[in-house]
């Protein structure tokens, strides 16, 4: 939980085979804080010590499934400190500058999302509506993506300047040229032509997308538990040996190029776009 907020930031339930991860702050479509971030990553954890576990779902509640990192609600935690689990970069908060965001962005983006694709079961994000920048990095660390038909997703951010989220996967994820667009444009993707492309393994009815999820999870679970694993390790060392893991490490040091250029020409590191600009950027 974080200061005014009531509810856990994240849920946790197991059903059968099946543990269900739940991003929970739908008043803020599941803008990500660091509450956030480290309340997934305990719950990643719970699933991969319970041998009871043999798939997990990854969701949102409410309309959508995340719109990104927190950028401005009122449980944004950028400032305070947190116990660092993805990495030994030092603490951020009484740093300065490219010092502190770099630090930070280490552990809380790139360092966690990296955590989490190895997690050694499989791994499935259900996607309603919204899946914008930092909601892409959660699903695109997932094994399957199984989207509903009112499923969108974006990475606006070149509207700061920064090409692209911290967990730069686009390229892998999808050919090169529409990666490109993707990011010159700013503009929504349908989940019809997300599953065109490949990005996403199955689009379903809004209403059926929990229980068909839940069903492919359960078909997933039927699998021995090592060969599962080492099919998914398998698959990752292909992915990184195409250049994934180098690729991300580059334009990571990118993204905190555009930043710091940003906190030298414009009013701070995001270019002085906050939510209500970025919406009437048409975000």
């Amino acid at each position: 939980m974080t200061a005014g907020e009531e509810t856990p930031v994240v849920r946790y339930a197991r059903q059968g085979p099946v543990a269900t991860v739940t991003m929970n702050r739908p008043d803020y479509r599941n803008a990500q804080n660091s509450a956030m971030t480290y309340a997934l990553d305990r719950a990643f954890y719970r699933a991969a010590d319970d041998d009871a576990v043999k798939a997990v779902v990854l969701a949102g509640e409410g309309r959508h499934f995340s719109a990104g990192h927190d950028i401005g609600s009122p449980g944004r935690d950028a400032h305070l400190p947190f116990d660092r689990r993805a990495g030994l970069w030092w603490d951020h908060c009484d740093k300065a500058g490219a010092e502190s965001r770099y630090a930070r962005e280490s552990e809380v983006y790139l360092g966690m999302c990296r955590r989490w694709r190895e997690l050694p079961k499989p791994v499935i994000a259900s996607v309603q509506g919204a899946c914008v920048a930092g909601g892409l990095m959660l699903a695109w660390i997932c094994d399957l993506i199984v989207a509903a038909d009112d499923a969108f997703f974006a990475d606006p951010v070149v509207r700061m300047g920064i090409p692209g989220v911290e967990y730069f996967a686009h390229p892998w994820v999808m050919p090169p040229r529409i990666a490109k667009e993707f990011l010159y444009t700013g503009d929504r993707m349908p989940a019809q032509r997300a599953y065109e492309l490949g990005m996403v393994n199955r689009v379903v009815p809004r209403a059926e997308l929990a229980a068909r999820t839940r069903e492919l999870a359960e078909r997933i679970a039927e699998m021995p538990r090592m060969g599962l694993a080492l099919t998914k390790r398998a698959v990752n060392q292909a992915e990184d040996l195409q250049g994934l893991h180098p690729g991300l490490d580059s334009v990571f040091g990118l993204h905190h190029l555009a930043h710091a250029h940003n906190a030298e020409t414009a009013r701070d590191s995001l270019g002085g776009m906050d939510i209500a600009r970025m919406k009437e950027a048409g975000s």
